[in-house]
């Protein structure tokens, strides 16, 4: 028997706020993430690219100060959203046997571990820390919520690029479904905004150059858009069943229908311009639930403001809900946060579960010229969408070709 599976809690560290309520808000207000970076490293190594979305939240005046010595950026913004998701659930009283986490991340330490290979260049192998190995490991972020949290159900990493923690999100409702854990803590976490990663994608010609404009650089959609911007943080919801929440008395946002995943197997980088894989996975997202495409309210994009992304998801989606997608309110959260790579799918998931809790889809914002090639019905102001059930996806797409799609219901 197909169980209901619920949010009962959410929390954030995001380039828009050091929590999920200041997130919330400052998406709303049409606020932009993106800033110079302001670190000696940027013009040291005359980076073609100087701007991010770095997250605000200083992880020292919110963690203890061994935590911070400890964990890499990427497990810190994990713990703390974590810890946030949780606390906003009522800090479930469940069996630590029944305490799942399932977590992502695209890239993992990577600050920790090019430390670390500087420290053993200039300094030597006896000036290495002991402790580089745990901090730099992608499954490091998930580690740190379940060992504060005592999960013992199993703590689940996915490393699938940009669509790691839709993923991870996805594999919480089967696990919940399975009935392996009452409760599981699932999203993700990046903190990438370093000179290698930045190098590097630049060097494909993936981020905006628009050094000196940061706040009005990524503009899905828009015909001037010239590539993604960098973003960091993490994002967590707290996914129980519906009869578990209801036990204990918990506050649902919304309910999780279901998740999917399906990959292109076209290309390292590229995605696949028919966009057939990533319209399965949005079908299979909403009919596996026994939910209807006719029944979508609202779409939250994966959008990364690239001239060749944008236009292939258009087509997924157009393949997907045919005429009836020119009657669907989309919104593209990246405008605002930048691209969180591994913790993407998680603050947009948290996007779509407030959109529907609170009625009211998010804008998309620096648009000033939509590309005619995609005929979107995008949400430029905070809109109300109406009353009566609501249903919503969250779409993630990642290099290597993967491809994940999660649905939620309003409650």
């Amino acid at each position: 028997m197909t169980k209901k599976i619920v949010v009962t809690g959410v929390g954030a560290a995001s380039p828009l706020g050091g929590t999920a309520a200041d997130t919330w808000k400052a998406l709303l207000a049409g606020e932009s993430g993106a800033s110079t970076i302001d670190k000696d490293w940027v013009t040291e190594l005359e980076l073609p690219v100087t701007f991010a979305a770095q997250a605000r939240v200083d992880a020292a005046s919110v963690l203890q100060r061994h935590e911070v010595k400890r964990l890499d950026p990427s497990s810190q913004f994990a713990l703390i959203a974590g810890r946030e998701a949780y606390a906003d659930a009522g800090s479930p009283e469940v069996e630590p046997e029944r305490l799942a986490v399932d977590w992502a991340t695209g890239i993992g330490g990577v600050w920790t571990l090019i430390d670390a290979w500087d420290t053993l260049r200039e300094r030597g192998p006896r000036r290495v820390m002991p402790m580089t190995v745990p901090m730099l490991m992608p499954n490091g972020p998930g580690a740190a919520i379940g060992m504060d949290l005592h999960a013992r159900a199993g703590i689940r990493t996915v490393v699938s690029a940009c669509a790691s923690s839709t993923e991870s999100i996805a594999n919480a409702y089967d696990h919940l479904q399975q009935g392996l854990a009452d409760v599981v803590i699932a999203g993700g976490s990046e903190a990438a905004i370093h000179p290698l990663p930045i190098a590097s994608f630049a060097a494909m010609q993936a981020l905006s150059k628009r050094n000196d404009s940061p706040a009005t650089a990524s503009r899905p959609y828009d015909v001037s858009r010239d590539g993604f911007v960098l973003g960091e943080g993490a994002a967590a919801l707290v996914l129980e069943t519906e009869e578990h929440a209801k036990a204990r008395g918990a506050k649902i946002y919304a309910e999780l229908v279901g998740g999917s995943v399906t990959s292109d197997a076209y290309h390292i980088t590229a995605p696949d311009p028919e966009g057939s894989a990533a319209a399965r996975a949005m079908k299979a997202a909403v009919e596996g639930s026994g939910a209807s495409l006719s029944d979508i309210s609202h779409i939250n994009a994966h959008a990364t403001s690239t001239p060749v992304g944008d236009i292939a998801e258009y087509n997924a989606l157009r393949r997907v809900f045919g005429d009836a997608l020119d009657g669907i309110p989309v919104s593209a959260t990246k405008a605002s946060t930048g691209h969180l790579l591994g913790g993407a799918g998680a603050i947009e998931a948290f996007f779509t579960v407030m959109a529907l809790h609170e009625r009211t889809a998010p804008p998309t914002i620096n648009i000033t010229e939509m590309d005619p090639e995609i005929p979107l019905d995008v949400v430029r102001e905070p809109r109300p969408l109406g009353d009566g059930e609501l249903l919503a996806i969250s779409n993630s797409f990642g290099f290597g070709g993967h491809n994940a799609v999660v649905a939620f219901r309003s409650v």
